[in-house]
């Protein structure tokens, strides 16, 4: 497993890191006021995790936020006890900035920051290192069945041995992959493969883990097009092949394209308590998982930001305007033309796309109401 970097392993990975191409161009894009060789000494200064995250990390995360969007914010941090260890449990909407925007919130309330997972599939090249020295660490999800199974029990065993014993906290997306309609779930075999490394007694297991889950909502959801264009794909052809290099052009256009207004929430940890009924009222093992998967949703959906771009959404796709108490014109006439100037580049039928772009805004809505977590 591709672990965090360990203190005598970190200087020779920034000495690679500082010879890597790759690594200036994403420089010249976050900090433009300095020149190669001004980024080369700022670089290999570095000889701590805490030095290369208050540097590069939390300087350029805040950069990307001020280019790209119109404003952050946050709620739930008080819930965050700096003494303790915590397994956040994402909604998972882009590769890199979900978990990204995490560290930066936990920084600046000078709370820990936490372990990363990262596919296999984003930790090519210069980014090996990058991701290592921030405290990153691999999830391989191809291979035999065998193999899978191999990797799910040493990730597992790694995650609960960061919050049990390293006392490190973890960030781990609800499911595998990025949501691409906009519904958050979180996959029955996250939660089993937590458990894989816990006793056999269900509370015990997940009590040591202190699952926080926590959700995180774009006014504009970072690569929406393309989530349409792969969707649309899928349903008229019945499968996708990804492109050469696609995720790592996925991480860049989540980057730098316009995200609108961010928020991120923090939901209460799941308490013993809640562990006990479902340990009660679960009559099998798998039984269990799904109650436990229903309560981690249902928190990340109470905590999840409604935008107007969703209720522009839910009424474009139903010509309809149930929710017009929600935004404005002017929202209204932004979100079309971002639409269109966005899915004018997308392979496809034109009215699929766009019926697919707007049902990723419109689900959140229906799933909210749903779960009774809006007061419509």
């Amino acid at each position: 497993m591709n672990r965090p970097s360990s203190k005598e392993e970190i200087y020779p990975a920034i000495l690679r890191i500082a010879e890597a191409p790759e690594f200036y161009a994403c420089m010249n894009w976050l900090f433009p006021e300095l020149s190669n060789e001004e980024v080369k000494q700022k670089i290999t200064s570095i000889r701590t995790t805490f030095e290369f995250q208050r540097d590069f990390m939390h300087v350029g995360i805040r950069k990307i936020v001020k280019k790209t969007s119109d404003g952050l914010s946050s709620s739930g941090f008080d819930y965050v006890d700096n003494d303790n260890s915590y397994l956040y449990v994402s909604n998972h909407r882009d590769i890199f900035l979900d978990s990204g925007l995490l560290q930066i919130l936990l920084f600046e309330r000078e709370i820990d920051t936490t372990q990363i997972t990262f596919g296999d599939n984003l930790m090519q090249g210069v980014f090996i290192d990058v991701g290592k020295v921030n405290k990153m660490f691999t999830v391989y999800r191809g291979g035999t069945r065998r193999e899978m199974y191999e990797n799910s029990v040493r990730l597992s065993a790694y995650i609960r041995k960061a919050i049990t014993e390293i006392n490190d906290s973890v960030w781990v997306a609800q499911r595998s992959g990025r949501t691409k309609d906009g519904i958050d779930a979180t996959h029955t075999g996250v939660l089993k493969m937590f458990a894989q490394s816990g006793s056999k007694d269900f509370v015990a297991s997940f009590k040591e883990l202190n699952l926080a889950p926590m959700a995180v909502s774009y006014e504009y959801d970072p690569c929406d097009y393309y989530k349409a264009q792969e969707l649309h794909l899928t349903e008229a052809i019945g499968k996708y092949d990804k492109q050469p290099n696609e995720d790592l052009n996925s991480v860049i256009k989540g980057v730098i394209d316009y995200k609108g207004r961010i928020h991120m929430a923090i939901a209460e940890p799941i308490q013993v308590d809640e562990l006990e009924a479902i340990d009660s009222f679960g009559e099998t093992p798998n039984d269990k998982i799904k109650m436990l998967c229903d309560l981690i949703d249902q928190r990340i959906y109470d905590n999840f930001k409604l935008w107007p771009t969703h209720f522009i959404g839910h009424d474009l796709l139903n010509n309809s305007t149930e929710y017009s108490d929600y935004y404005t014109k002017e929202e209204k006439e932004k979100f079309e033309k971002i639409m269109s100037e966005r899915l004018s580049t997308m392979r496809g039928d034109q009215n699929e796309l766009r019926r697919i772009y707007m049902n990723i805004y419109a689900n959140p809505v229906d799933m909210l109401k749903e779960r009774s977590t809006f007061d419509f």
